[in-house]
């Protein structure tokens, strides 16, 4: 799994935040194995910081989360749980296509 990190309008990602996120991310293997990208995407809009994670898995899978947040960590956090359902969801639609 790759993992690449975006940073705009002078939102700064440091080693810590680079440390936080791949430790949440490897969380996320074992709800979903097959993931081939990840993207992390921080941003600043209007005294809100914004994560957004795009995850591109095998089967031309291509999943999306966008969270706000006024903490930088917690909108991190938030957005990454939100991706973990999303990868539930997938997961499950194809574990019960193959039944």
């Amino acid at each position: 799994m790759q993992i690449q990190h975006t940073s705009r309008h002078e939102v700064h990602a440091t080693e810590a935040v680079k440390q936080h996120i791949e430790d949440k991310l490897q969380r996320c293997l074992g709800v979903f194995p097959r993931l081939e990208n990840v993207h992390v995407i921080l941003d600043h809009e209007a005294r809100l910081h914004v994560a957004e994670i795009v995850v591109q898995a095998a089967g031309h899978i291509r999943l999306s989360a966008t969270e706000k947040s006024e903490n930088l960590y917690d909108a991190i956090d938030r957005a990454i749980e939100h991706m973990e359902r999303q990868m539930r969801r997938e997961r499950d639609k194809l574990t019960d296509h193959r039944r």
